[in-house]
Order: structure tokens, then C-alpha cells, then sequence
């Protein structure tokens, strides 16, 4: 994944009225969000995995962005966010709450258009998320016990400085962009019977469900969260938004305080959610590392963790794991591999 970086080329464009206005995600929506991307981003592989194939007894598809700059999907939600913003005349800057890979997709889009980014992280949050997002430009700071608590100081600073907040959960132009990967996997591939997605703040979730169930009627869309923040999990199921404690490692897939915009989606557009434990979130990041060559953080690992869970439901169908991003130290990696693999 690259992007152009002459920031006058994004800052000059004109942005539909529609897109800013719009109260909902849409497909045309997604449609916009790609075309608008086009210039900066480019598609992330759909690789066959032979050896998940074989472990899952199904005929397993990665849609891998840990390849992206920031080694995540994050950049794709943000950068339209603040594209829109920059064109309507309302980024003087951006500002954003998150655990970490949101926060290096604000600020390497920020960093790509020229504008400051200030990123809010909750006290503890991991070292080389941190890391990065000063690397990419963001001022980094560090308040608040969960990602809702950072998300309280990130809008009151972004109201006082008259700067864009990019929401992880309430803001469309982030859904539409997040869609997009949903978009390329469901167009680049035919005949899919089941999409497996992480889910945090629910906007991948949102996106995957809303592009691949446009393009892919009779696919499914299952979004997998930790036991340890369950948050989205028993909203989708109550149907309603029910707020639930963080208590996990897997710190791209917490939520404690459901955004509304984002369950509004998952409950249109993802057809099941389920969850996972932290031990089988680090036997699956092993068994990603072994057997589909790919590195993952414990979060990302949540959908080879659910769909090895569901091997009975899936066999011999068509799947696709979204392997959703790879921010992740040593000492994590070690942690995982000092479990047993999926199956061994």
C-alpha cells in the first residue's frame, strides 16, 4: 500500500456536498471513498492460504494490510475522513482517541496532507503503537483508563482547537473508508461463503458487511471480538447498546462504550458476532505466524481463532480471514509462541 505525497495534490479537491452531509454509511458512499483513496492508497493482497486451507479444511483467503505503512487497515478510514474534512474547510488539524493502530492512520494521514495530528491514547497503551504515531508525525498523549475515557479529553481538545475529530465508531467517512477493503475482497473474489472481520469500535465490521453484502448477497459476515470486551458482542445481541468492562491484551478489538453509528451497522450489516478467548487469540497468532506466514497482533488473530472455532460450520466453503494489522513487540510475539499452535 503507498501514497502520493504532494499534499497539494489531496488538499485541492472538491468534495461532493452529499459525502458531507450523509447521516448513514452507503455503498455509493464506498463507491466515492475508493475513488477518492485511489490517488494515495492501493489495494492489499487476497492471497490463498495452503497451510490454513489445510488446518481449517476449508479453501481459506487472506486479506492481508499488515503491508500498509502503518501495518494496518486504519489509513483507509482516516485519510478519507480528513480528505472530506480538508475540503469542506474544517481541518485546521486532527485529533483523535485510540489504543493505537487509529491513531497511526490519523497520523499518517495528517503527516500526508500537511495538517498537525494529536493523538489521545489510554495510560498504558502499548510502546511501539506509541512509538509509531510519533514516527508519523502525532503528538502522543496519554490520559484516561480505556480508549472511552481518551475519547472524552480527544473531543474537548479538538472542540477548543477548532480541529477535525476523527471518530472511531461515529464518523461515516471512516466506515466508507474502512469499506473499501471490504470492497476489493468482495470484488476480487467470487463465490464466497463466509467473511470473518475483527471487531473493536465496529466500523471494519460495519464497512466489510456493508461492501461485501452489496457485492456478495449470499456471503456472511461474522465480526469476532475477546471475551475480555465483549462490548459490541452483547449489544448486537441485545440489540441495543450495552457498555461492558475492558479486560484483555488485545487491544485493537476492545471497546467498553458501544459508538451508535457503528452498531447501527453491525446490526444491518453483519450477519453474527462472536468471541474468542485470549489464550486461543495467542494460538492464533502462532499458527498465522506458522502456517500463513504472516504476523499478526493478538486482535488480528481473532478471526483464525473464531474460524478454527467454527471449522465444523466451514468446511469445504469458500472463507475470508481480514487479517487487520500487525502492531505487535517482542515480548507479545514471545507470548504467543510459547502456546500451542491451533490444532497442534
Amino acid at each position: 500500500m503507498t501514497m502520493s505525497d504532494d499534499p497539494a495534490d489531496v488538499q485541492d479537491r472538491t468534495v461532493p456536498k452529499a459525502a458531507l452531509e450523509r447521516q448513514a454509511p452507503t455503498f455509493d458512499g464506498v463507491l466515492e471513498a475508493r475513488d477518492r483513496l485511489s490517488a494515495h492508497l492501493q489495494p492489499t493482497p487476497l492471497t490463498y492460504s495452503t497451510g490454513l486451507s489445510d488446518l481449517l479444511g476449508a479453501e481459506v483467503w487472506l486479506k492481508v494490510e499488515t503491508i500498509s505503512p502503518i501495518a494496518s487497515f486504519k489509513a483507509r478510514g482516516a485519510l478519507n475522513h480528513i480528505l472530506l474534512a480538508l475540503g469542506a474547510g474544517t481541518c485546521s488539524g486532527a485529533v483523535t482517541s485510540s489504543t493505537g493502530n487509529h491513531g497511526q492512520g490519523v497520523a499518517y494521514a495528517a503527516k500526508l496532507v500537511g495538517v498537525p495530528a494529536d493523538i489521545f491514547l489510554p495510560v498504558g497503551s502499548v510502546a511501539i503503537k506509541k512509538r509509531m504515531i510519533r514516527l508519523f508525525g502525532g503528538t502522543v498523549h496519554e490520559v484516561g483508563r480505556d480508549i472511552d475515557d481518551a475519547k472524552e479529553y480527544a473531543r474537548q481538545f479538538a472542540a477548543e482547537r477548532n480541529a477535525t475529530f476523527v471518530d472511531d465508531g461515529e464518523s461515516v467517512p471512516m466506515i466508507e473508508g474502512a469499506a473499501t477493503l471490504g470492497l476489493e475482497l468482495a470484488e476480487g473474489l467470487a463465490g464466497i461463503d463466509r467473511v470473518y472481520t475483527p471487531m473493536g469500535s465496529g466500523v471494519l465490521a460495519t464497512g466489510v458487511g456493508l461492501s461485501v453484502h452489496s457485492r456478495q448477497p449470499n456471503a456472511e459476515v461474522i465480526a469476532v471480538q475477546s471475551h475480555g470486551s465483549p462490548a459490541m458482542v452483547e449489544s448486537f445481541r441485545a440489540r441495543r447498546p450495552v457498555e461492558r468492562p475492558i479486560d484483555t491484551f488485545a487491544d485493537c478489538i476492545v471497546c467498553r462504550v458501544p459508538a451508535l453509528q457503528a452498531l447501527d451497522g453491525i446490526l444491518r450489516w453483519v450477519d453474527d458476532c462472536r468471541l474468542v478467548s485470549d489464550d486461543d487469540l495467542l494460538s492464533a497468532m502462532h499458527t498465522m505466524l506458522v502456517l500463513g506466514h504472516i504476523l499478526v497482533e493478538p486482535g488480528a488473530a481473532s478471526v483464525l481463532a473464531r474460524a478454527f472455532l467454527d471449522r465444523e460450520q466451514i468446511r469445504g466453503k469458500r472463507i475470508v480471514l481480514v487479517v487487520s494489522g500487525a502492531n505487535v513487540d517482542n515480548g507479545m510475539i514471545a507470548r504467543a509462541l510459547s502456546k500451542p499452535a491451533l490444532g497442534g
